[in-house]
C-alpha cells in the first residue's frame, strides 16, 4: 500500500522482431485488473457462501438429530438454513473483496522499494496530513450537500449496505467499527486507488484514471437491481461514491502516499458510522 512516484515514468517500450512498439495499453491493463478483481471477488464470495451453507447445514442436522424430528423437506430446509447474519456477511466481504484486492496488488501492481521510500517520506510531511483532513472534510461536506439537495427534490435513496450496518451495529458494534473504519478503507484503497487508478497514473493519464477508477468504485457500492432504489436514487449514490473516489485518488496523487487516501476514507466512514449511531441513518 505504498505510493507511486509523484512524477511517474513514461510507459516502457518493448522491442520485438517487427521493431519498436509501445508496451500494452494501460487502459487494457486497467480493465484486465478490474476483470481479475471482479472474478476473484465473485469466486471467493461463492466459496464463502458454500462454506457458510455447509456449516449451517451441519448445525441444522445436529439440531434435528438431537430433537429427533429428522430432516425437513427442501422448502423447510431452506427456511431453517436462513440467510447469513451481519457478522457472516462482513467476514465474507472481508475475505472476498480484501482477497481480490491483495491478489491483484501482489500479482499486477506490487510496490517497488523506491515507491515505498517515497510513501514513507510523504508520511513524515505535515502537509500530507493537512491535505488528508481537508479532503476528508470536503468529502463529508460534499456528500451532505448532494444528499440535502436531492432530498429537496424528493430523492432519498437507501444505501444497499444500510440494513447490514444497522444489524451489525446492534449485535457486533466493535467488529463493525474495526471493519468499516479500518479494514474496508484499506482494501478498497488498495484496489481502486493503488491498482486501478495507479496504473493509468503511471502511464501519464491520471485524469482518465480518476474517472474510470471512481466509476468502478461507485458501481461496486451501488449495483443496480440489488436494492429497492430507483434510477434517480441510484444516480445520486453514484454521484456521491464517484465523488469520494475522485477525491481520494486526487489525494493519493497529491501527497504521494496511499496511506493518506486510506486515512481520509477511514475518517469518512467513521463519520458515517457516527451518524448511524446518533441519528439512525448513514
Amino acid at each position: 500500500m505504498s505510493a507511486l512516484p509523484p512524477l511517474p515514468p513514461a510507459p516502457a517500450v518493448a522491442r520485438s522482431a517487427a521493431g519498436i512498439r509501445q508496451a500494452g495499453s494501460p487502459v487494457a491493463g486497467f480493465f484486465l485488473d478490474l476483470l481479475i478483481a471482479a472474478a476473484t471477488l465473485l469466486g471467493l464470495s461463492l466459496l464463502c457462501s458454500v462454506v457458510w451453507g455447509v456449516w449451517r447445514g451441519v448445525e441444522v442436522g445436529r439440531e434435528a438429530a438431537r430433537s429427533g424430528t429428522g430432516l425437513s423437506a427442501a422448502a423447510d430446509m431452506a427456511q431453517l438454513l436462513g440467510q447469513p447474519g451481519a457478522l457472516a456477511q462482513m467476514l465474507m466481504a472481508l475475505i472476498s473483496t480484501g482477497g481480490a484486492a491483495l491478489l491483484v496488488y501482489a500479482w499486477r501492481r506490487r510496490a517497488t522499494s523506491a515507491e515505498r521510500g517515497i510513501s514513507a517520506h510523504a508520511l513524515r510531511r505535515g502537509s500530507t496530513w493537512g491535505w488528508t483532513l481537508l479532503v476528508a472534510a470536503l468529502v463529508f461536506a460534499g456528500s451532505s450537500f448532494i444528499g440535502w439537495s436531492a432530498k429537496q427534490l424528493g430523492i432519498e435513496p437507501v444505501p444497499t449496505n444500510l440494513p447490514l450496518m444497522e444489524q451489525a451495529l446492534a449485535n457486533f458494534p466493535l467488529f463493525l467499527l474495526l471493519f468499516a473504519v479500518f479494514l474496508a478503507p484499506a482494501y478498497e484503497e488498495l484496489l481502486f486507488r493503488r491498482v486501478l487508478f495507479g496504473r493509468l497514473w503511471a502511464a501519464g493519464r491520471p485524469a482518465l484514471g480518476i474517472v474510470l477508477s471512481s466509476a468502478a468504485f461507485a458501481l461496486m457500492h451501488e449495483v443496480p437491481g440489488t436494492s429497492a432504489n430507483g434510477l434517480p436514487e441510484i444516480l445520486q449514490l453514484w454521484l456521491i461514491y464517484g465523488g469520494m473516489g475522485a477525491a481520494f485518488a486526487w489525494l493519493y496523487r497529491k501527497t504521494g502516499t496511499l496511506w493518506a487516501a486510506i486515512a481520509a476514507h477511514a475518517i469518512n466512514n467513521a463519520i458515517a458510522l457516527g451518524a448511524l449511531v446518533v441519528f439512525g441513518t448513514g
